[in-house]
Parts: structure tokens; C-alpha cells; sequence
């Protein structure tokens, strides 16, 4: 009996060693999501058109900064306007995991640098886009590109194209241009042109016969507008 009882004990104590061992799955710190971080450098590639400040967002699979044939968004029509990204940062904060802005304007032949970082995720994706200022809405960008399977020190280059919010009639008068070129004012709630997002046409300027425009042939830009290049840091 005596051995009967001490190997009982024995069973015993060694399921409660491994119950002790076992991790409470109510406070599991594997269901925290991991945070990943990118470095995303941004290059203008034009001769004279300064870039506005950069609007960046990590997000899922349900968002788009724009779509090609729809209407611009106010925060896209306000950024592709007058170079003011706070409200299309507002409007992808409420709809992503994180959102940040650049440093400033990125003028020719220049590049800025930014860090974003978000919880993990299997289909997460990079958004962004600036405001070619001279002009009265093109802007470039990068829309939904999947960064989920790059793996740590991983890099992609993508070169950007130029859009046109379809906000404004592309008529190159100094008084409807923000930039050095005209001065003219930036964002303007009336919507006079075919409001859909398209690929930009270019700039006509004055050199080719367009009355009134404040545009040279400095101004005229081929694609790709700017490169970007995406660095997994974390």
C-alpha cells in the first residue's frame, strides 16, 4: 500500500509541474501583433517642380488614397491642389493602421526620408502621394503597393507617374497655381473640371501658345516624376 501511495503522489506532482508550465492563453503575449517598421525614401526626378510634403499610410487591404475614374477625396483634392496634406492624413488615419507625414517640400533632384511602422499584418500595404506645386492639381504617388512579404532588410524601387485630381481646370495661370511659378492660390472648393482621377496629360506652358499660363518649358515633366524606395527595417 505504502508504494502504491507514494507512486500515486508522484503521478501527481509531476502533472502539476506541467500544468505549471503551461502558458494562461487569457494573457498570451503571442496574440499581440508584432510591430514592423519601413524607411521610405522619396527622389524628385523632375527640373522644376518642387514636391509638397509627403502623406504616408501603412493600412490593409481596404483602402485606396484614390481610384483611377473616381472622384478625388476633399483630403486628395486639398493635397493635389494647394499642397496641404492634413486632411487626407486625417481621412486615412480613421481608415488605417498609421499615418505620418514628410519632412517638407522635396524640391528637383532632392529626396526625402521617412520612417512609418505598424502592427503586422498579412495583407499590409504602403500609400502615398505629394503635389507637384507647379500646377494646379497633378500629383504623384504610390497607391496600396503590398509590403507584407518583404522580409527584414528587404528593398523594393518603384517608380511614381503623375496623376491629375480632375479638382481643377489645368489652365497654368499664375493666379491658380501655388508654387513659385505663379503664387497664385492653392485649394479651391469649386470643382471645374471632369472631377475623376486620370493620368496626368502634362503641362502645356506658355512656350506652346497657352495664353496666360505662368509655365516654361522648365516646368514640363516626363514620366516617372519621383522614385521611391522602400527598406523593411523591422
Amino acid at each position: 500500500m505504502e508504494a502504491l501511495k507514494t507512486a500515486a503522489i508522484a503521478v501527481l506532482a509531476t502533472g502539476s509541474l506541467l500544468l505549471a508550465g503551461c502558458p494562461n492563453n487569457d494573457n498570451d503575449d503571442n496574440d499581440t501583433p508584432a510591430r514592423v517598421s519601413y524607411e521610405v525614401a522619396v527622389a524628385n526626378l523632375t527640373t522644376s517642380q518642387p514636391m509638397s510634403p509627403l502623406a504616408l499610410a501603412l493600412h490593409g487591404g481596404g483602402y485606396a488614397m484614390w481610384s483611377i475614374g473616381a472622384s478625388a477625396s476633399s483630403g486628395l483634392e486639398q493635397m493635389a491642389e494647394g499642397g496641404d496634406n492634413t486632411e487626407l492624413l486625417a481621412e486615412a488615419g480613421s481608415a488605417t493602421d498609421s499615418v505620418t507625414s514628410g519632412n517638407g517640400l522635396i524640391l528637383p533632384g532632392q529626396s526625402d526620408t521617412v520612417i512609418i511602422e505598424a502592427d503586422e499584418a498579412s495583407d499590409l500595404a504602403l500609400s502615398l502621394a505629394t503635389m507637384l506645386v507647379n500646377t494646379n492639381d497633378a500629383f504623384t504617388g504610390l497607391n496600396a503597393r503590398s509590403v507584407a512579404s518583404m522580409a527584414v532588410g528587404a528593398v523594393q524601387t518603384v517608380n511614381l507617374r503623375t496623376y491629375d485630381a480632375g479638382t481643377e481646370a489645368n489652365s497654368e495661370t499664375a493666379a491658380t497655381i501655388p508654387g513659385p511659378a505663379g503664387g497664385g492660390e492653392g485649394y479651391n472648393p469649386l470643382r471645374d473640371d471632369n472631377d475623376e482621377v486620370r493620368g496626368h496629360p502634362g503641362v502645356v506652358t506658355s512656350a506652346d501658345g497657352l495664353s496666360g499660363s505662368a509655365l516654361g518649358e522648365a516646368h514640363r515633366f516626363d514620366n516617372p516624376v519621383a522614385r521611391v524606395t522602400i527598406t523593411r527595417l523591422q
